[in-house]
Order: structure tokens, then C-alpha cells, then sequence
């Protein structure tokens, strides 16, 4: 099968430039070369991708791997050919192709230039292209993500279930299976469904030492992130969100925050997100706001931060998103806000899916729910998920969580735990956690009434306590080997020997009081910063101040007073005292070319102002709001870019021309440049605009309503609007 005579450490060096393997990258090559079944377990960012793409290109005919994702097979293909001279060494076939790229593909292949063809699951049970591939030479197939072939996995896709049958159909090859998360039952059923329970496991501990996990309440979620990212400014971060619309909102949040922030999401053309996914890895942008369909295969090492702004519906999905952060061993933190509100809309997902679906999916959300909630190693919790044990005292990153560095007070759980799994005796270990905490704590439900659960000798035996109180127990004696939740009927729990042992001989057992998160406001508004939302009292002494010198910097820079800053920016100071720059780009109405132009005198008399009668400032600056809630704020921007007429950007928007205005001036006012001349060139001559923008120079207001009355019809209201915005962009921003 090797075409290559070299060792694969030579070839590593030939192929890569690499020095040397990572972990068990060499043996996993070896066994692939020798023609064995493989499974690779390997955590993201643990070296997946070279375990099939060097064995490929040191072998004889074309590898196929089986990816789920365009974008992923387009980064892949691209960083394979920046390692080879002929283009054609790497191919894929998905239906982001033309016929003619279709058949380019095809030649390539044919002609034995192709050493690695990257497919869609659903490319891959098309006829023709099973015809093709059975007619050429296939060394290996690999099958990434291969936790997508298990309905136990968090990305099921039934076309994954057909791949052996088609593999086989093709050419009687070894297979190698890969995934980064993977519990001990999804394991097993992705190695029965291939049919390689005979293949060489090589699996890989789950624990990145590097990573930080906290969980924080969902209390003014927005807020805390714009000051976690101003706090770390200049470091690469993903914020994840459930919804396209909460990405729009929480980039535009930044954006208006000064921070370099782009969304992401599945309803984003292919040609925008490959942009926004190449700024983001040139750095030209520190933070990309996104659903899931952002992350897979980006090879970006030095991402500090991953926030997930909801909880995903998964342990496998949170283990994989926090992944991408810290992926060069340094510095990684992964926060997560939790609400309670936020699982219930995950369980309205599952609505109207099959029963089994349903009954998976509540597991795996019951799982994210457990990790959010828990008080004991966040670390020790998700390595038990996946099958592997930690010790949280000495094993590696083991004060990596909010939960072992700020330790919560224990307490002695002995007599809990026997009332917990004689209960689960009693009731024929059958049922799931739910309803043996219903039983202990004495709650009639309908599945209780049906099962007699308040028969049971143990109905109401730790009423003294509260559900949350008994699901916590339940948690921490599952992670600690007392009970065991059987996956098959998804959830029931069972007492393991540990636990039978203990309830024969019962031994002192330390419990971690858990965390309460019962009285979370999880309102996910930003909050405003305007002294109406009670951010501080104003203080009329600097105003009056304020209004002086603004009158002064107006006079030095020859411009109307209102075009320095607009009555409620001066308000809006006078309450927040910002005394920086950057502080006073937090203030509604102020961008950052405004506060360059004219914030210093401003910002030095506040200072002062403050230091003499000894004000205590608030020292967060409150978060600005977006302007635009509309979510087409850069839709607009990007278009007056492609200078496209406003007419048609209002049509595209299901808007009136006047709405757009109002739009284009509430983004102007928020401190952003705009350039319209392409359209005002159209439609006013240059001694009109002269006109116009010679009156706004010299009048004491910007009022539509004067400059109406000074110009009495010469003008229609809508040209006079677009004037003020040129004028106000090119004078006041």
C-alpha cells in the first residue's frame, strides 16, 4: 500500500516541515499504512487531521474523506495544497461545484494527482460518483466527525449511518474513524455501525490542562462581556449564540463598543462567511460572534476565549466549542452564562421530533444542565462524561475552574446518598433522576401516580430538603461512582458495586454544597447608558462647564457648537465622567474619530473637575446599546461601501426611503463615517450642496425644521436630511 519508501517521521518532515509527532499521531499513521482499521479519539486541537493526511500522501491512489462540513473541506484542501507544488493534490466534491469543477476533480484523480478527495456525506451516496470511485485506485477512506454516524452523539446525521454499505460498494479498504468527543457509548456504536469493532483504538485524554471553565449567572450577560473583552483587548475571542438574531445584536454591541467584532451564522452567503472566517484568522478582527455553524476545522491557535452566551444542548458540543480556545497550550478560558430560561427554549426544540429523539436530546440537555449547575471540578466533571477519570487535588489543570478555585463549603453526605440509592433499589432501578427525587421529596406527579411512587417506603424521606438539594446528591454520587446512568433507556439510574459496597459498609462521604441559580435575571437586554436608566445623577455644575468649553472648541475649530457634541452627549458626560479616550467612546453619540477630534480639553477638564471635589466614579463605564435594533445597520454600511442607490438598499430592507434615512442618520449620530457623495452627486449639483452644507456651518442648530424654513422650498425635506448627514459625518465624526 505504501508508495512512499520513507519512514513516516522522514515523510512528516518532507510533507510538513515538522520536526516531530504530536502524542499518538505516529502509531495512528503506522496502523493506517499497514492497512488496519482505525479509531482515533482525539480531543480539537490535538492533531486529527494529520493521522490521515500523511498517510495519504505517502500512499499509492486517492484517500476519500468523508467531512460534513464545505466550509471545513475548503480550509483543509487549502492548507494541503500550501504544502505541495501540484494543485491537484488535494480535491473536494460537494455541491458547491459546477459540472466543469466537477470534472476537473475527476481528471485529477483519474491522472493519480489526487492524494487526498475531501466529500460530503451526501456527494458520496450519488451514483455516479460511487461508479467513479470504484473505477480508480482508493488507498484508504476517512471518516472525520465520525461521531455524526451515532443517534447517541450530539450532531446526528442519518446519511453518516449509510457509509459502510457505500465504502464497501466502492473498494474493500481499511477505514479510519475520527472524532474529537466521543462517550464510551458513542464509541461503540459508531465502531458496530462501520463494522470495525476489531480496529486499533487510539484514544487520547480529553483533558486540556490550559483551559479555564467558569459558569456565571445570566444577569446582564451582554454588559459582562463587552467589559471581559475590553478587559482583554487585542486578544482573539468567539462568542457563541443559539440564535442568528442574538449574534447580529451582540456583534453590533461591540461594534458600537469599539470593539473589532463580526457575526457569523448559517444565513450569511458562502462568499461572506469565507471572509469573515479569512479576517478573523488574519487578525484583521479580534472577536467573530456566531452560532455553531462557526469553529469546525478553523485552525486558528492563539483564540483566548470562547463565551457562550446561551448553554448549547450538549456536553460533547460545549466540550467542542471550548476547544477552539488556547489550541497553542497557552492561555484559554472558556466562560459560559447559564439560565434556567435558556434550557427550557432548548427543550422547545425538541418538540415534534420522534419520542427517541426526544428522549436523547433531554439527556444530553440534563447533562449541560448538571455541568452548569454543579459545585464540584468542572474538569473532573466533563473527563467522567467521556469515560476518564481525574483527580481533581493533583492531576494536570486541576484549579482550572471557577469551582476549584473558589472552593464551596462541603459537608458531611453519608446518610443522603443511602436514602438516595435505596430509593433507587426500591423503585427496581428503572427510573430516571426526576422522578426519584419526586419520590424523596414527596411531589405527585403523573408519572409518580402511575409508577406508585408515594407507596414507596421511601416516599417523602428527604422532604427536609429541597429537589435542587436531592438533584445535586444525585449528580456528585454519579460522578463519584455510586450510581451509574444507564444510556440504553436513556437515564435511568442504576447503583453501581461502588455503591452496593458502601451500602453494606457506609464510610464518611464529603458532598459539595451546590450553587443556586434560582434567582437569575436572565433578561438578555444591554443596559442603556443613559441617566434615565438610573446610571448616576447628573451633575449640573459640569454641564454648565461642559456647554463653555464646547462653546469654546466650537469657536477654535470654526464650527456650530452642536456639531462638538449634541446636548444629550453632554448630559450623558456629566453623569459618567469619563476621563480616557476610550471612556468617552462609551458616551451615545461620540465614535472614536469624534472623541479624537475633540475630547482631549473635554476629558482633561473632567479629570480635574473630579479630583477637586473628590467624585467617586463609577469604574465600569456603562455599556453603549446599539443604535440600529433593526440588525441592518452593517447590512447598510456595507452597501453605501458598495455605493449602491438608497432606494435599492431601502427596497432590499422592505423599507421607505425615509426609514433609511432616519437609519443612516442614527448611525452618523453614533459617531460613524459615512460617505454618500455617490448618491448626493445624483442629486443636487455642487453650488446646492455648497449651499446646504454652508448653511449647517453657520447656523446655532442642526434643526430639519430651520433649515426647511431658511431655504423655503428651494429644497425637498429628504435632500436637506442627506445634506446633514454629509455634513455631520464629515465635520463631527
Amino acid at each position: 500500500m505504501t508508495a512512499i519508501e520513507l519512514e513516516p517521521k522522514e515523510a512528516l518532515k518532507k510533507f510538513f516541515g515538522f520536526d516531530g509527532f504530536k502524542g499518538e499521531q505516529e502509531a495512528i499513521v503506522k496502523s493506517v499504512l499497514a492497512g488496519q482499521d482505525t479509531f482515533v479519539i482525539m480531543p480539537t486541537g490535538g492533531g486529527k487531521s494529520m493521522c490521515y493526511q500523511l498517510p495519504a500522501l505517502m500512499s499509492e491512489g486517492t484517500a476519500i474523506v468523508v467531512s460534513p462540513l464545505i466550509a471545513l473541506m475548503k480550509n483543509q484542501v487549502d492548507a494541503i495544497r500550501g504544502f505541495s507544488e501540484e494543485e491537484g493534490v488535494a480535491h473536494f466534491l460537494n455541491s458547491s461545484l459546477n459540472k466543469s469543477d466537477i470534472q476537473r476533480v475527476k481528471d485529477d484523480v483519474t491522472a493519480g494527482k489526487t492524494k487526498l478527495l475531501y466529500v460530503a456525506p451526501e456527494s458520496l451516496t450519488k451514483e455516479e460518483n460511487v461508479n467513479f470511485l470504484h473505477s480508480v485506485k482508493i488507498s484508504f477512506v476517512a471518516i472525520d466527525e465520525a461521531h455524526c454516524i451515532s443517534e447517541w452523539g450530539h450532531d446526528f446525521r442519518p446519511e453518516y449511518r449509510r457509509l459502510k454499505s457505500i465504502i464497501q460498494q466502492i473498494s474493500d479498504v481499511p477505514i479510519i474513524a475520527l472524532t474529537a468527543t466521543a462517550t464510551p457509548k458513542v464509541q461503540q456504536d459508531i465502531q458496530k455501525n462501520l463494522g470495525m469493532t476489531d480496529a486499533r483504538l487510539y484514544k487520547s485524554s480529553f483533558n486540556r490542562a490550559n483551559l479555564y471553565y467558569e459558569v456565571r449567572p445570566k444577569k446582564e450577560a451582554v454588559k459582562q462581556i463587552i467589559q471581559y473583552v475590553r478587559q482583554n483587548e487585542g486578544k482573539s475571542g468567539i462568542i457563541y449564540c443559539l440564535s442568528r438574531k442574538k449574534v447580529e445584536e451582540i456583534a453590533q454591541t461591540l461594534q458600537v463598543n469599539g470593539v473589532k467584532a463580526l457575526p457569523y451564522h448559517a444565513g450569511m452567503d458562502g462568499n461572506q462567511r469565507s471572509r469573515v472566517q479569512d479576517q478573523f484568522l488574519m487578525q484583521d478582527v479580534d472577536i467573530i460572534v456566531a452560532t455553531i455553524a462557526f469553529g469546525m476545522g478553523i485552525d486558528k491557535p492563539d483564540v483566548r476565549f470562547v463565551i457562550h452566551y446561551d448553554m448549547p444542548k450538549s456536553i460533547e458540543s460545549y466540550y467542542q466549542e471550548t476547544g477552539r480556545a488556547g489550541r497553542d497550550g497557552g492561555e484559554g478560558v472558556c466562560i459560559a452564562f447559564y439560565s434556567y430560561k435558556d434550557i427550557e427554549k432548548l427543550e422547545k426544540f425538541l418538540h415534534g421530533k420522534p419520542i427517541a429523539e426526544q428522549e436523547i436530546g433531554m439527556q444530553l440537555i440534563n447533562e449541560i444542565v448538571a455541568y452548569a449547575e454543579t459545585s464540584m471540578s468542572r474538569r473532573k466533571f466533563i473527563l467522567h462524561y467521556f469515560g476518564e477519570d481525574f483527580d481533581e487535588v493533583n492531576g494536570p489543570g486541576a484549579e482550572m475552574d471557577d469551582n476549584s478555585r473558589f472552593p464551596r463549603e462541603r459537608y458531611e453526605g453519608s446518610k443522603f446518598i443511602q436514602v438516595l440509592l435505596k430509593t433507587v433499589l426500591d423503585g427496581g432501578e428503572v427510573h430516571k433522576s426526576a422522578y426519584i427525587v419526586n419520590v424523596l421529596t414527596g411531589k405527585m406527579t403523573s408519572e409518580v401516580q402511575t409508577y406508585r411512587g408515594n407507596e414507596s417506603a421511601y416516599w417523602e424521606a428527604g422532604s427536609a430538603k429541597d429537589d435542587k438539594f436531592w438533584h445535586a446528591v444525585t449528580r456528585q454520587s454519579v460522578v463519584n461512582g455510586y450510581l451509574k446512568k444507564e444510556i440504553e433507556s436513556y437515564g435511568t439510574l442504576r447503583v453501581t458495586e461502588k455503591g452496593l459496597a458502601f451500602l453494606k459498609s457506609p464510610h464518611e462521604i464529603m458532598l459539595i454544597q451546590e450553587r443556586d441559580f434560582s434567582d437569575v435575571d436572565d433578561k438578555d437586554t444591554v443596559v442603556s447608558n443613559n441617566r434615565q436608566n438610573g446610571a448616576g445623577a447628573l451633575d449640573q455644575d459640569l454641564l454648565a462647564m461642559l456647554r463653555d468649553l464646547r462653546k469654546k472648541v466650537a469657536k477654535e475649530k470654526s464650527v456650530p457648537p452642536y456639531v462638538v457634541f449634541q446636548d444629550p452627549s453632554l448630559e450623558e458626560i456629566a453623569t459618567h465622567y469619563p476621563i480616557s479616550i476610550d471612556e468617552l467612546t462609551m458616551i451615545s453619540g461620540v465614535g472614536r474619530g469624534k472623541a479624537m477630534k475633540f475630547g482631549q480639553p473635554f476629558i482633561a477638564m473632567i479629570k480635574k473637575h473630579v479630583e477637586e471635589n473628590d467624585i467617586d466614579r463609577a469604574q465600569d463605564m456603562t455599556v453603549k446599546t446599539i443604535v440600529n435594533k433593526s440588525g441592518a445597520k452593517v447590512n447598510i454600511i456595507q452597501n453605501i461601501d458598495r455605493k449602491l442607490p438608497l432606494e435599492d438598499i431601502a427596497k432590499a430592507l422592505g423599507k421607505e426611503l425615509g426609514e433609511l434615512i432616519e437609519e443612516i442618520e442614527t448611525i452618523v449620530a453614533s459617531g460613524t463615517k459615512i460617505n454618500i457623495d455617490y448618491y448626493l452627486d445624483e442629486l443636487l449639483d455642487e453650488d446646492s450642496q455648497g449651499d446646504i452644507f454652508e448653511y449647517f456651518m453657520e447656523a446655532e442648530t442642526d434643526s430639519l425644521e430651520s433649515a426647511v424654513k431658511e431655504f423655503d422650498g428651494d429644497y425637498t425635506e429628504d435632500e436637506l436630511r442627506l445634506m446633514r448627514i454629509k455634513f455631520m459625518s464629515e465635520v463631527a465624526n
